[in-house]
């Protein structure tokens, strides 16, 4: 993600991570995959936060209509 965010000279962003779902399960957006041998994995969403007020969440059940990029940017 730091990588990814300097790539895109995204310096006013924090970009973050979730590798092992702690984030996704404390906010109820995890997905068990356990019958699919994938294990419990983070649901597909994006989420703007302002001094950690959500502000915008958008969860994908197919496709990414609500996080993609042009999402997230029209809700900025």
């Amino acid at each position: 993600m730091d990588a990814w965010g300097k790539n895109q000279n995204a310096d006013e962003i924090i970009m973050l991570a979730d590798g092992i779902g702690n984030l996704a399960e404390a906010v109820g957006l995890e997905k068990d995959l356990t019958g699919a041998q994938f294990g419990v994995r983070s649901q597909r969403y994006a989420m703007i936060l302002n001094d950690g007020v959500v502000e915008y969440l958008g969860v994908d059940d197919k496709g990414v209509e609500k996080s993609s990029a042009e999402a997230i940017l029209a809700q900025l």
